[in-house]
């Protein structure tokens, strides 16, 4: 009998327990990095690259262990760990927005996201040969992370360099932590008008995300310029400033931010996120072809995909918890409600997670606040045609919603990580079996930290504006028939709309200029200007190969720091 040769005995290692176990550390440090950096800028960065980078450093550098395989099914796992971070820090800080941070069951809450998660990722399984294999999508994030694998060598040099970076931007957050400095007001340096805020925030993190963002994040930073550097002087110079009930001017930042910049910019949110869905209807159409495509397909693939039969038991499993989560979100649910909701977050996750992972797969744009955004007013249209009573109806929607925003998120993770298995020959169902072992982890250390960052520094503070999450919450407001200012949002939804139509997302991302304090925004800019300049003179490669890794490690330091001091003060109070 021949002897098995070499490369059949002993395969290159891939799903195993030393990738698992790297897997959920890395993806538990990259969710509180980014769901930190959530908070305050409005937006989240994808973290597979970073997880790419992180595994390198630890299984190549530390551990020596060759396997890209490997490598890969660890970003895959630390990535469904984070899927959780942008899913639920755009929408569970709402209940504490509308003051309903007492009124929700934090474990119920956890279990239906972990379920939401599955679901995600069990809808969009039996699409990945479709999208990836026949349609061949692009998925650019995807491709990128595969060009991190291939290289590695540069993956660990990567990994070095991420570290030293997010040494000193620790150091550089502990200092402003414990001097109290963390801004600098060089507009009264130099004789700028106060109305204009030249005011810049002390972040590296935030340097750091505008560097990684690089031309995406333009419209962000024009979005702030308009409303300080240009709004602000056409009111002074026009004597147009808005008087308080008193009769007094009010020409400060921070009070007219308040009063002005933020409803316009909420509104552009929202009328972005809904134009996105608009321009989406062509995927709805391609979507449900997909799934037809893919069904009859379905058999001829068994020993690349998980087995059908257990998808089916993870659906149903998943659903069954996001009924049971929606039944017990508040008293007056009761079971057939309950079953109504379920049911509706389940037909709304299906459809708006394959249309995500399609736009991302030929856009690299994912329109995940708007898909949450109309699917959390579907829920409070639900609620009240039910007759439920206002509080009732609100956690109880926003409970169901955050689960399907993690889901939403779960499945266009997937799909990009999915891709990357594809380009460095991984197999996919062991990449499907990481993600769904990272997935269930993600809740649980994210509902953490947004406990903690609430306590110690409070959601929708100067310190956490939370901006999507504010969006959210006074949408609900005007659902409910809440006291906004319905003419600016009208205003700004309108004009958010236009610029969405001319370019998929202009709108939300100039309505996040305007909606933030302008010291954020100022330096969010330097990050930008640093990638063009990068980009310009040291060249892409370089940006990519030592400015991205850089910049990485700046979000990463920081935030660690941030969620540390939030959890002494917690400790200490």
């Amino acid at each position: 009998m021949n002897k098995p040769s070499p490369a059949v005995s002993r395969p290159y290692p891939e799903l195993t327990w030393v990738a698992l176990i790297t897997g959920w550390i890395i993806g538990c440090v990259i969710a509180v990095s980014i769901g930190y950096a959530a908070l305050i800028l409005g937006f989240s960065i994808e973290g597979s690259e970073l997880a790419a980078i992180l595994g390198f450093g630890v299984l190549r550098g530390i551990l020596r262990r060759r396997s890209i395989i490997e490598n890969n099914i660890v970003q895959t796992i630390a990535s469904g760990v984070n899927g959780a971070s942008s899913g639920m820090m755009f929408s569970v800080p709402a209940l504490f927005l509308l003051g309903f941070g007492d009124r929700f069951d934090s474990t119920i809450l956890t279990f239906g996201c972990i379920a939401g998660a599955f679901l995600g990722i069990a809808f969009i399984i039996p699409l990945r040969k479709h999208m990836i294999d026949y349609e061949r999508l692009t998925y650019p994030g995807g491709v990128a992370v595969a060009a991190i694998l291939r290289s590695p060598g540069a993956g660990v040099r990567k990994a070095v360099v991420l570290l030293l970076a997010a040494l000193v931007s620790a150091g550089v957050h502990y200092g402003t932590i414990e001097t109290g400095v963390s801004n600098w007001n060089l507009g009264a340096l130099i004789g700028m008008p106060e109305y204009m805020n030249g005011i810049w925030y002390l972040s590296l993190m935030t340097i750091g995300v505008g560097f990684i963002a690089g031309r995406g994040g333009i419209a962000f930073i024009i979005g702030g310029f308009v409303a300080y550097w240009f709004l602000s002087p056409m009111l002074s110079v026009t004597d147009l400033f808005p008087a308080d009930a008193a009769g007094e001017t009010i020409d400060r930042p921070g009070p007219l931010r308040l009063l002005l910049y933020r409803p316009l910019g909420i509104g552009m949110l929202i009328g972005g996120a809904i134009m996105g869905v608009i321009l989406a209807a062509p995927l709805i159409v391609s979507a449900v072809r997909s799934m037809q495509k893919a069904a009859r397909l379905a058999t001829g693939i068994s020993t690349e995909e998980m087995p059908i039969k257990l998808l089916y038991l993870a659906v149903g499993g998943a659903a069954v918890l996001l009924c049971v989560m929606a039944v017990t979100s508040a008293e007056s649910v009761g079971l057939g409600r309950g079953v109504a909701m379920a049911l509706l977050g389940t037909l709304w996750i299906w459809m708006a997670g394959i249309i995500l992972s399609e736009a991302i797969g030929r856009t690299n744009w994912s329109p995940l606040s708007g898909m949450t955004l109309v699917g959390i007013t579907l829920l409070i249209v639900l609620t009240q045609a039910f007759g439920m009573g206002r509080d009732d109806s609100i956690v109880a929607a926003l409970m169901v919603g955050a689960a399907m925003c993690v889901a939403m998120s779960q499945a266009t993770d997937l799909m990009l990580d999915l891709k990357t298995g594809y380009l460095v020959g991984a197999t996919p169902r062991k990449q499907q079996l990481g993600q769904f072992a990272g997935a269930w982890l993600g809740p649980i250390v994210v509902i953490f930290v947004i406990f903690i960052l609430n306590e110690s520094h409070g959601l929708g503070s100067d310190k956490l504006p939370a901006p999507q999450a504010q969006a959210l919450a006074s949408t609900i407001d005007g659902i409910m028939g809440g006291d906004v200012p319905t003419e600016k949002y009208i205003a700004g939804a309108v004009l958010g709309g236009i610029l969405s139509a001319v370019m998929g997302g202009l709108g939300i991302t100039v309505g996040l200029g305007f909606y933030l304090p302008f010291n954020i925004v100022l330096t969010y800019s330097l990050g930008t200007l640093s990638r063009e300049l990068s980009d310009r003179f040291m060249g892409k490669t370089w940006s990519e190969e030592i400015g991205i890794p850089i910049a990485a490690g700046l979000i990463v330091g920081e935030a660690l720091v941030g969620v540390g001091d939030a959890l002494r003060i917690v400790i200490t109070s």
